[in-house]
């Protein structure tokens, strides 16, 4: 009988991985509310004790899809052109206010701009991207409201 060989490669030739060397992805969802310019800070305060480490944030904002009214002739695309370029400049304004929060702190920070329903965007882009930790602001909502 002979005795078999596997050829699954060895854990010892593969370099360790070390928290170290491992980067950590944290996911700050960003809007216009104040709640998510408080979530940035609170993430920047709090989980990011060392600026030099291999953390880096994503700056995540979502924009509704445009639904334009249904007309026999449908939207002049005039129109459907001046909601993008208004929801561009929202998203660019937005975006530039965290990216400022993030260089005050020395934090490594790149940005997404996504188009869709924002809970579901947010979350498949977490899932995609292997995030270590999501922060959110809360909804703004009151006792009653919730």
């Amino acid at each position: 009988m002979e005795a078999e060989t596997s050829a699954a490669p060895t854990l010892a030739s593969a370099a360790p991985v070390t928290e170290e060397t491992k980067k950590k992805m944290i996911m700050v969802a960003i809007d216009e509310s104040e709640e998510s310019l408080y979530a940035l800070k609170w993430a920047l305060d709090h989980l990011l004790t060392d600026p030099s480490s291999s953390t880096i944030i994503t700056l995540i904002n979502v924009q509704p899809f445009f639904a334009p009214m249904v007309y026999p002739a449908g939207p002049a695309p005039t129109v459907v052109e001046a909601v993008k370029k208004a929801q561009h400049e929202n998203a660019t304004r937005i975006l530039s206010r965290a990216l400022h929060l993030c260089k005050q702190k020395m934090a490594q920070a790149e940005t997404l701009v996504l188009e869709g329903d924002p809970k579901d965007k947010i979350c498949q882009t977490a899932d995609e991207l292997h995030v270590d930790l999501l922060v959110v602001g809360s909804r703004g909502f009151g006792k009653i409201k919730r």
